[in-house]
């Protein structure tokens, strides 16, 4: 499928007017180019660790729209300028131009896969569903992994992190427990390695899906395996479904905005001796996030490693 790419140059205080203007004529998505930087509360919100650094912000910015070439008929950008011409009694819509693209024919919710090949860490393979199994996996354990639309392949330093320590430390009938489960591919591991059941949690609805579809692949039995769709940080109900002091193994390979408030609360869930193996940090965070765990008396550090600029950071229950 072809779509035609439509840009409007505006400003960038007319950019929420545009996009609801948009949106009420039937636009279901857009997408938005400027170079305001994010507030402290966008930041907080969206758990961002690091931004990138913007030139100048001119007041100037991009909304973009796309049509399927094949049913345009520009109505909808006839319905586009109409609608600026009657935000211009309330707002400074700067120049107004719209310029016209057509995109690729591409498959973009699966283009990326063709970069997503095999590869091992340790004694595990890790193999996309759609590869095929070769003669050079016999002897290994082979974990299929399919990310759907949650995130997790596999490939990423920060989970490799996880993954490695879970190799080191898991034990037969663990129970774990996998905050910011994404794709389950970190408690379909640890269930592979031996642990006894996993209960994962995540804000995505997707990674429910996923992580159900990811244990059936490897052959894990769904009753071994429970999705929590909420917040453990800060939801009692979350708390009580997760259950207290009974987990073997805590991983989480989520932001470091993220850790140091987990750090607060996890030993709750936590048997005396449990270890809490975490990634997702990037290195200038690191500090931040061990002063944390030491600020926890319940909390012993036992390993700090790193990968290119990601930080795990690995700590046991007093």
């Amino acid at each position: 499928m072809k779509w035609n790419k439509y840009t409007l140059k505006t400003t960038t205080e007319a950019v929420d007017l545009i996009s609801g203007m948009m949106m009420d004529i039937g636009i279901e998505g857009i997408e938005i180019e400027d170079n305001v930087q994010l507030s402290k509360e966008d930041i907080k919100t969206m758990f961002v660790d690091f931004l990138p650094e913007l030139p100048p912000d001119e007041g100037i910015a991009k909304v973009s729209f796309y049509i399927d070439s094949d049913v345009d008929d520009k109505t909808m950008t006839d319905k586009v300028y109409k609608g600026l011409e009657e935000l211009k009694m309330f707002t400074d819509i700067g120049e107004g131009t719209i310029t016209e693209a057509q995109t690729e024919d591409r498959d973009w919710i699966n283009n990326w896969k063709q970069y997503f090949h095999p590869f091992s860490i340790g004694e595990l393979v890790i193999k996309p569903t759609w590869e095929p199994y070769t003669k050079a996996m016999e002897g290994h354990l082979v974990v299929n992994i399919d990310p759907g639309t949650a995130f997790g392949t596999g490939s990423h330093e920060t989970t490799q992190l996880v993954i490695t320590q879970l190799q080191k430390y898991v034990k037969k009938d663990d129970l774990l427990l996998d905050v910011g489960c994404g794709s389950g591919i970190l408690s379909v591991i640890g269930l592979m390695l031996g642990a006894k059941r996993a209960v994962g949690t995540d804000l995505d609805p997707n990674a429910i899906v996923a992580s159900q579809e990811n244990a059936e692949i490897n052959k894990i039995p769904l009753d071994k395996i429970e999705i929590i769709d909420g917040n453990i940080i800060d939801d009692k109900a979350i708390k009580d479904a997760v259950g207290y002091e009974c987990y073997d193994i805590v991983c989480a390979n989520i932001l470091a905005d993220v850790l140091i408030p987990l750090s607060e609360i996890v030993a709750d869930h936590m048997k005396v001796g449990a270890i809490f193996m975490t990634s997702g940090i990037i290195n200038t965070k690191e500090k931040e996030v061990v002063e944390a765990f030491n600020k926890n008396p319940r909390l012993e550090i036992l390993e700090i490693n790193h990968d290119g600029e990601w930080v795990n950071v690995t700590a046991r229950k007093r």
